[in-house]
Protein backbone atom coordinates (compact mmCIF):
# COMPACT_ATOMS: atom_id res chain seq x y z
CA UNK A 1 0.00 0.00 0.00
CA UNK A 2 1.51 3.45 -0.91
CA UNK A 3 2.19 5.60 1.81
CA UNK A 4 1.48 9.39 1.95
CA UNK A 5 1.67 12.43 3.77
CA UNK A 6 -0.20 15.34 3.36
CA UNK A 7 1.31 18.15 5.34
CA UNK A 8 -1.43 20.92 5.42
CA UNK A 9 -4.57 19.88 6.63
CA UNK A 10 -6.66 23.42 5.44
CA UNK A 11 -9.15 23.06 2.25
CA UNK A 12 -6.58 22.08 -0.07
CA UNK A 13 -4.99 19.11 2.09
CA UNK A 14 -8.49 18.07 3.18
CA UNK A 15 -9.71 17.26 -0.19
CA UNK A 16 -6.44 16.21 -1.53
CA UNK A 17 -5.99 13.65 1.62
CA UNK A 18 -9.49 12.32 1.40
CA UNK A 19 -9.88 11.30 -2.16
CA UNK A 20 -5.83 9.50 -1.79
CA UNK A 21 -7.33 7.67 1.41
CA UNK A 22 -10.36 6.87 -0.96
CA UNK A 23 -8.22 5.42 -3.73
CA UNK A 24 -6.40 2.85 -1.20
CA UNK A 25 -3.06 5.05 -0.26
CA UNK A 26 -2.24 5.04 3.12
CA UNK A 27 -2.43 8.63 3.94
CA UNK A 28 -1.12 11.07 6.99
CA UNK A 29 -2.19 14.71 7.28
CA UNK A 30 0.54 16.48 9.26
CA UNK A 31 -1.18 19.90 10.49
CA UNK A 32 0.45 22.53 13.07
CA UNK A 33 -2.42 22.40 15.57
CA UNK A 34 -2.70 19.72 18.52
CA UNK A 35 -5.94 20.87 18.56
CA UNK A 36 -6.82 19.73 14.83
CA UNK A 37 -5.02 16.39 15.17
CA UNK A 38 -6.74 15.94 18.27
CA UNK A 39 -10.25 16.33 16.76
CA UNK A 40 -9.24 14.43 13.36
CA UNK A 41 -8.45 11.39 15.87
CA UNK A 42 -12.04 11.62 17.38
CA UNK A 43 -14.33 12.67 14.33
CA UNK A 44 -12.29 11.66 11.25
CA UNK A 45 -12.21 13.30 8.29
CA UNK A 46 -15.56 13.75 6.26
CA UNK A 47 -15.54 15.30 2.53
CA UNK A 48 -18.69 16.78 2.25
CA UNK A 49 -19.38 15.72 -2.02
CA UNK A 50 -20.93 17.73 -4.92
CA UNK A 51 -23.95 15.67 -4.90
CA UNK A 52 -24.77 16.36 -1.17
CA UNK A 53 -23.18 12.78 0.14
CA UNK A 54 -20.62 12.26 2.58
CA UNK A 55 -17.50 10.54 2.71
CA UNK A 56 -16.11 9.73 6.13
CA UNK A 57 -12.74 8.45 6.65
CA UNK A 58 -10.29 7.38 9.47
CA UNK A 59 -6.94 8.94 8.40
CA UNK A 60 -3.73 9.20 10.49
CA UNK A 61 -2.95 13.16 11.71
CA UNK A 62 -0.07 14.52 13.37
CA UNK A 63 2.18 17.65 14.56
CA UNK A 64 5.20 15.91 14.02
CA UNK A 65 6.27 15.67 10.38
CA UNK A 66 9.73 13.63 11.34
CA UNK A 67 7.85 11.51 13.67
CA UNK A 68 6.30 9.42 10.67
CA UNK A 69 7.72 6.38 9.31
CA UNK A 70 9.10 6.48 6.00
CA UNK A 71 6.96 7.63 3.18
CA UNK A 72 6.28 7.47 -0.75
CA UNK A 73 5.03 10.43 -1.31
CA UNK A 74 5.16 13.81 0.28
CA UNK A 75 2.25 16.37 -0.90
CA UNK A 76 3.00 19.75 0.64
CA UNK A 77 -0.08 21.71 0.54
CA UNK A 78 0.20 24.56 2.79
CA UNK A 79 0.26 28.16 1.92
CA UNK A 80 3.41 29.60 0.63
CA UNK A 81 3.51 31.95 3.81
CA UNK A 82 3.95 28.37 5.84
CA UNK A 83 6.50 26.92 3.10
CA UNK A 84 9.74 28.80 5.06
CA UNK A 85 9.11 27.14 8.66
CA UNK A 86 9.00 23.95 6.48
CA UNK A 87 12.08 23.80 3.89
CA UNK A 88 14.46 22.75 7.19
CA UNK A 89 12.52 19.97 7.70
CA UNK A 90 12.23 18.61 3.78
CA UNK A 91 15.99 19.06 3.33
CA UNK A 92 16.47 16.86 6.38
CA UNK A 93 14.31 14.59 5.10
CA UNK A 94 15.74 11.23 2.99
CA UNK A 95 16.65 12.86 -0.45
CA UNK A 96 15.03 9.29 -1.84
CA UNK A 97 11.27 10.45 -0.84
CA UNK A 98 9.35 12.30 -3.67
CA UNK A 99 7.98 15.94 -2.88
CA UNK A 100 4.98 17.25 -4.78
CA UNK A 101 4.31 21.16 -4.01
CA UNK A 102 0.92 22.17 -4.43
CA UNK A 103 1.20 25.92 -3.71
CA UNK A 104 -0.23 28.95 -6.11
CA UNK A 105 1.80 31.40 -7.59
CA UNK A 106 5.85 31.46 -8.72
CA UNK A 107 7.56 32.27 -5.86
CA UNK A 108 7.81 29.12 -4.25
CA UNK A 109 9.11 27.40 -7.75
CA UNK A 110 13.12 28.44 -6.93
CA UNK A 111 12.68 27.51 -3.69
CA UNK A 112 11.77 24.22 -3.73
CA UNK A 113 14.15 23.54 -6.09
CA UNK A 114 16.88 24.71 -4.03
CA UNK A 115 16.05 20.82 -1.98
CA UNK A 116 18.09 17.86 -2.11
CA UNK A 117 15.49 15.77 -3.13
CA UNK A 118 16.02 13.71 -6.00
CA UNK A 119 12.30 13.74 -7.02
CA UNK A 120 10.29 16.85 -6.82
CA UNK A 121 7.41 17.97 -8.75
CA UNK A 122 4.18 20.28 -8.51
CA UNK A 123 1.10 20.28 -9.26
CA UNK A 124 -1.59 23.09 -10.12
CA UNK A 125 -5.01 22.84 -9.00
CA UNK A 126 -8.49 23.97 -10.08
CA UNK A 127 -10.77 22.04 -7.67
CA UNK A 128 -12.70 23.74 -5.60
CA UNK A 129 -12.46 23.26 -1.72
CA UNK A 130 -13.78 25.31 1.48
CA UNK A 131 -13.39 24.04 5.03
CA UNK A 132 -16.51 23.83 7.00
CA UNK A 133 -14.21 23.12 10.08
CA UNK A 134 -10.99 21.40 11.08
CA UNK A 135 -12.45 17.99 10.43
CA UNK A 136 -14.49 18.65 7.31
CA UNK A 137 -14.19 19.98 3.61
CA UNK A 138 -16.38 21.11 1.46
CA UNK A 139 -16.03 19.83 -2.21
CA UNK A 140 -17.46 22.81 -4.38
CA UNK A 141 -16.66 22.32 -7.52
CA UNK A 142 -14.43 19.85 -10.15
CA UNK A 143 -11.33 20.58 -11.80
CA UNK A 144 -8.06 19.00 -13.00
CA UNK A 145 -4.70 18.50 -10.72
CA UNK A 146 -1.94 18.97 -13.10
CA UNK A 147 1.26 17.50 -12.09
CA UNK A 148 4.62 18.87 -14.03
CA UNK A 149 7.64 16.51 -12.63
CA UNK A 150 10.40 19.23 -12.39
CA UNK A 151 13.32 16.74 -11.08
CA UNK A 152 13.65 12.99 -11.49
CA UNK A 153 11.42 10.14 -13.13
CA UNK A 154 9.92 8.76 -9.95
CA UNK A 155 6.86 6.61 -11.33
CA UNK A 156 5.15 7.47 -7.63
CA UNK A 157 4.12 10.18 -9.46
CA UNK A 158 2.77 8.34 -12.56
CA UNK A 159 0.95 6.38 -9.90
CA UNK A 160 -1.59 9.61 -9.28
CA UNK A 161 -2.74 9.03 -12.41
CA UNK A 162 -4.14 5.94 -11.61
CA UNK A 163 -6.69 7.26 -9.44
CA UNK A 164 -9.30 7.44 -12.24
CA UNK A 165 -11.97 9.38 -10.44
CA UNK A 166 -13.47 11.43 -12.29
CA UNK A 167 -14.31 13.90 -9.38
CA UNK A 168 -10.55 14.19 -8.81
CA UNK A 169 -9.39 14.33 -12.31
CA UNK A 170 -5.32 14.00 -12.51
CA UNK A 171 -3.29 15.19 -15.33
CA UNK A 172 0.44 15.24 -16.27
CA UNK A 173 2.15 17.98 -17.34
CA UNK A 174 5.60 18.77 -19.41
CA UNK A 175 6.40 22.27 -18.15
CA UNK A 176 6.08 22.91 -14.23
CA UNK A 177 7.46 26.46 -14.51
CA UNK A 178 5.19 27.41 -17.23
CA UNK A 179 1.95 25.19 -15.57
CA UNK A 180 2.43 27.54 -12.57
CA UNK A 181 2.88 30.95 -14.60
CA UNK A 182 -0.40 29.53 -16.29
CA UNK A 183 -1.95 28.82 -13.14
CA UNK A 184 -0.94 32.61 -11.98
CA UNK A 185 -2.68 34.30 -14.61
CA UNK A 186 -5.39 32.85 -14.13
CA UNK A 187 -5.20 33.43 -10.78
CA UNK A 188 -4.40 37.42 -11.12
CA UNK A 189 -7.31 37.63 -13.43
CA UNK A 190 -10.22 36.15 -10.97
CA UNK A 191 -8.48 36.84 -7.21
CA UNK A 192 -8.02 40.24 -6.81
CA UNK A 193 -10.91 41.61 -8.25
CA UNK A 194 -13.27 38.93 -5.93
CA UNK A 195 -11.26 40.03 -2.74
CA UNK A 196 -11.48 43.90 -3.28
CA UNK A 197 -14.88 44.15 -4.46
CA UNK A 198 -16.01 40.60 -2.15
CA UNK A 199 -18.04 38.51 -4.81
CA UNK A 200 -18.15 35.13 -5.94
CA UNK A 201 -16.08 34.19 -9.19
CA UNK A 202 -19.59 33.91 -11.03
CA UNK A 203 -20.25 37.84 -11.14
CA UNK A 204 -17.13 38.32 -12.58
CA UNK A 205 -18.87 37.81 -15.80
CA UNK A 206 -22.57 38.55 -14.89
CA UNK A 207 -21.35 41.76 -13.53
CA UNK A 208 -21.04 44.28 -16.75
CA UNK A 209 -18.67 46.71 -14.88
CA UNK A 210 -16.55 43.77 -13.29
CA UNK A 211 -16.32 42.07 -17.02
CA UNK A 212 -15.08 45.26 -18.38
CA UNK A 213 -12.41 44.95 -15.75
CA UNK A 214 -11.48 41.52 -16.17
CA UNK A 215 -11.29 42.20 -19.92
CA UNK A 216 -8.92 45.46 -19.34
CA UNK A 217 -6.72 43.23 -16.96
CA UNK A 218 -6.60 40.31 -19.36
CA UNK A 219 -6.01 42.64 -22.37
CA UNK A 220 -2.78 44.15 -20.26
CA UNK A 221 -0.97 40.40 -19.98
CA UNK A 222 -1.64 39.94 -23.38
CA UNK A 223 0.34 43.16 -24.14
CA UNK A 224 3.12 42.25 -21.30
CA UNK A 225 3.18 38.64 -22.01
CA UNK A 226 2.70 38.01 -25.72
CA UNK A 227 2.26 34.13 -25.56
CA UNK A 228 -0.21 34.27 -23.20
CA UNK A 229 -3.31 34.50 -25.65
CA UNK A 230 -2.04 31.83 -27.59
CA UNK A 231 -2.22 29.14 -24.68
CA UNK A 232 -5.33 31.25 -22.43
CA UNK A 233 -8.31 32.76 -24.22
CA UNK A 234 -10.26 35.12 -22.66
CA UNK A 235 -13.22 32.51 -23.53
CA UNK A 236 -10.79 30.45 -20.92
CA UNK A 237 -10.99 32.82 -18.56
CA UNK A 238 -14.67 33.67 -18.86
CA UNK A 239 -15.63 29.52 -19.10
CA UNK A 240 -13.78 28.95 -15.77
CA UNK A 241 -15.42 32.16 -13.96
CA UNK A 242 -18.79 30.33 -14.79
CA UNK A 243 -18.15 26.54 -13.78
CA UNK A 244 -16.58 28.15 -10.86
CA UNK A 245 -19.35 30.44 -10.47
CA UNK A 246 -20.65 29.49 -6.82
CA UNK A 247 -17.00 29.72 -5.60
CA UNK A 248 -15.51 31.68 -2.91
CA UNK A 249 -11.73 32.31 -4.56
CA UNK A 250 -9.13 31.71 -1.94
CA UNK A 251 -8.36 35.27 -1.49
CA UNK A 252 -11.36 35.91 -0.88
CA UNK A 253 -11.36 33.36 1.58
CA UNK A 254 -8.46 34.39 3.16
CA UNK A 255 -10.14 38.11 3.27
CA UNK A 256 -13.25 36.35 5.36
CA UNK A 257 -11.24 34.90 7.78
CA UNK A 258 -8.92 37.56 8.52
CA UNK A 259 -5.88 35.85 6.91
CA UNK A 260 -2.90 37.85 5.05
CA UNK A 261 -3.55 36.66 1.38
CA UNK A 262 -1.35 35.26 -1.23
CA UNK A 263 -0.97 38.69 -3.25
CA UNK A 264 2.84 39.15 -3.14
CA UNK A 265 3.43 35.40 -4.18
CA UNK A 266 0.81 35.27 -7.51
CA UNK A 267 -0.27 38.97 -8.39
CA UNK A 268 3.25 40.06 -6.78
CA UNK A 269 5.09 37.77 -8.73
CA UNK A 270 3.28 38.86 -11.95
CA UNK A 271 3.92 42.30 -11.64
CA UNK A 272 7.31 41.81 -11.30
CA UNK A 273 7.74 39.45 -14.61
CA UNK A 274 6.15 41.70 -16.58
CA UNK A 275 8.11 45.06 -15.48
CA UNK A 276 11.15 43.28 -16.21
CA UNK A 277 9.14 43.47 -19.52
CA UNK A 278 9.17 46.96 -19.39
CA UNK A 279 5.15 46.58 -18.44
CA UNK A 280 3.49 48.28 -15.52
CA UNK A 281 -0.05 46.34 -15.65
CA UNK A 282 -1.95 49.83 -14.36
CA UNK A 283 -5.09 47.89 -13.99
CA UNK A 284 -3.63 44.67 -11.79
CA UNK A 285 -1.43 46.72 -10.00
CA UNK A 286 -4.22 49.33 -8.78
CA UNK A 287 -5.88 46.25 -7.70
CA UNK A 288 -2.75 44.69 -5.82
CA UNK A 289 -2.03 47.81 -4.10
CA UNK A 290 -5.79 47.97 -2.99
CA UNK A 291 -5.81 44.32 -1.41
CA UNK A 292 -2.17 45.56 0.43
CA UNK A 293 -4.13 48.76 1.52
CA UNK A 294 -7.38 46.52 3.03
CA UNK A 295 -4.79 44.11 4.55
CA UNK A 296 -2.81 47.03 6.10
CA UNK A 297 -5.59 48.69 7.40
CA UNK A 298 -7.20 45.35 9.28
CA UNK A 299 -10.73 45.14 7.40
CA UNK A 300 -10.46 42.42 5.66
CA UNK A 301 -13.58 40.79 7.28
Amino acid sequence: MMKVAVIGAGAVGQLTASFLAESGMSVSLVTRKQKQVEELTTNQLTRMNIDGTKTVQKIASTTNLTALPPQDLIVIAVKYVHLQNLYDQLASLSNEIPLLFMQNGLAHFEEARSLPQKNIAFCSVSFGAQLRNQTTVQHRGIGPCKIAIERGKQPVFLKLLQLQNPLFPVEMADNAEKMLFEKAIFNSLINPLTYVLQIKNGELVTNTRVYALLKNIYQELTIAFEDIERTISFGDVVDLCRQTAENTSSMLADRMQGRKSEIETIVGAILDKALTNGHHLPTLRTLYLQVLAIEESGEQS
